[in-house]
């Protein structure tokens, strides 16, 4: 004997839709139906379906209808839902006009992934000009010293932008080459080095080097030194840039690092390109292929271009 089951679809409790709230904020507001009809322009007979369609699904009356010219008046469950229904139409509302302002580029979110050197020295008057032409768009910057992990934050939405210190050769995301940064010796200020016009990387090391924990940047330089025959010993390292360039100022030792990162106004140290010269690192911009950039991100790219031409030395060919 076979014994046949019956599927019964499992619902969930009915949901109330827009229309539903927002006839029963305009009866509430209007205190009739008509003058309800009239705001959101419905007829009156549209009106009244979805006040009583709202009713079904509540399974209580939401207005007291006392006829005749008096308006009709909430009831206790009424009211209740009516204060839930004004949160949720107003976030609607709200959200209207954030999409209105991403579309037009006048407003939205820019979440942006950098690391030190350009945190220091490009993004902050990148922002300061965002911020001038796009006054509602909301910025966020996050800091971070390695390519990997701005990738990965970029791949899962947390950042909307990203810098990254190139090459970079990742073909799932979309890479702005906005110049080349090339590297720099750091070292105190005496003799030999006042006056000349280069240094080696065997001098450099010699003096006890001053370098970075982790970064892109660090593993780049140290990288170089390896291929030419050098084996590094780090007298101290920091991830901070200010504090590599005081150690060197102090004797500590000396550092290679990106010119961008190195204050070259400091009246102490001795900047010279190094011989033979570490390949200049670049800096890009990861960002959505082009038919999904908002307004705002592309204006951003655009400023980020002309301020990079200003700092950095023009992209590779």
């Amino acid at each position: 004997m076979s014994i046949a089951y019956a599927y019964v679809m499992p619902f969930g409790p009915p949901r109330y839709e827009v229309r539903h709230l927002e006839a029963l904020r305009a009866v509430a507001e209007e205190g009739t139906f008509r003058g309800a009809a009239d705001i959101l322009g419905y007829s009156q007979a549209a009106i009244s379906q979805q006040v009583a369609g709202l009713e079904a699904l509540v399974g209580s009356p939401v207005f007291e209808r006392p006829g005749g010219p008096k308006p009709v008046i909430l009831t206790p469950v009424g009211r209740a839902l009516l204060s839930h229904a004004e949160v949720i139409l107003d976030r609607l509302d709200a959200a209207r006009e954030e999409i209105a302002d991403i579309a037009a580029g006048t407003g939205g979110r820019l979440i942006i992934g950098t690391f030190q050197s350009v945190a220091v020295e490009l993004l902050p008057d990148i922002v300061g000009r965002v911020r001038r032409e796009i006054p509602g768009l909301i910025m966020r910057a996050i800091e971070e010293d390695e390519n990997s992990v701005l990738i990965d934050r970029f791949h899962s939405g947390d950042i909307d932008v990203a810098f990254l210190a190139g090459p970079v050769h990742d073909t799932s995301i979309d890479l702005v080459d906005l110049g080349t940064d090339p590297f720099v010796a750091v070292l105190p200020r005496r003799d030999p080095y006042v006056g000349a016009h280069s240094v080696t990387l065997r001098e450099i090391t010699d003096l006890g080097l001053i370098g970075e924990h982790v970064g892109t940047s660090q593993a780049y330089i140290d990288q170089h030194l390896r291929d030419a025959g050098i084996t590094t010993t780090y007298a101290f390292r920091t991830n901070d840039n200010g504090a590599k360039q005081a150690m060197v100022r102090n004797g500590m030792g000396a550092a290679i690092m990106p010119q961008l990162a190195v204050d070259l106004t400091d009246p102490e140290v001795v900047v010279l390109p190094t011989e033979p010269p570490i390949a200049p690192r670049s800096i890009v911009l990861a960002l959505e292929p082009e038919q999904r950039r908002t307004p705002a991100v592309a204006r951003f790219l655009d400023i980020a271009r002309d301020v990079a031409a200003e700092r950095l030395s023009p992209p590779a060919s």
